[in-house]
């Protein structure tokens, strides 16, 4: 049985690590977790939120960033957060599409889709 979800994982290209933390850290304000020695050979970056974890692997061969795959982050001060990105320099693409919630997609430095979301009233399911 399924009981909760540990992570999700993103593709970056090499040597992208710096960028990622800057964005992820610096403007997202996550925090960045020790790999362990075992997985840090192979580059990436894990970061966290709260019980959120994304984790970042470096796909040596062929990269290409998720365009429609996307982790869905909810947020509070949805505003603030779209403000903070575009002041780094990030654009935001509004979605009034979701009932229930208000919400924006935008891009990682390496061109990974992310959506984030806050609820604006009830959503029409469970």
């Amino acid at each position: 049985m399924i009981t909760g979800l540990d992570h999700v994982q993103l593709a970056a290209p090499p040597g992208s690590e710096g960028a990622l933390r800057a964005f992820y850290t610096g403007v997202l304000g996550m925090t960045e977790l020790p790999k362990p020695t075992a997985l840090a050979a192979r580059g990436g970056c894990w970061f966290a939120a709260g019980p959120v974890r994304l984790h970042l692997g470096v796909e040596t061969t062929g990269f290409r960033p998720a365009r429609k795959a996307h982790p869905g982050l909810r947020v509070t001060g949805i505003d603030a957060c779209a403000a903070r990105l575009e002041a780094h320099g990030t654009p935001v693409t509004w979605d009034h599409a979701l009932p229930g919630h208000r919400r924006f997609h935008c891009a990682d430095p390496v061109g990974n889709r992310l959506e984030f979301l806050e609820p604006d009233g009830p959503a029409p399911w469970p």
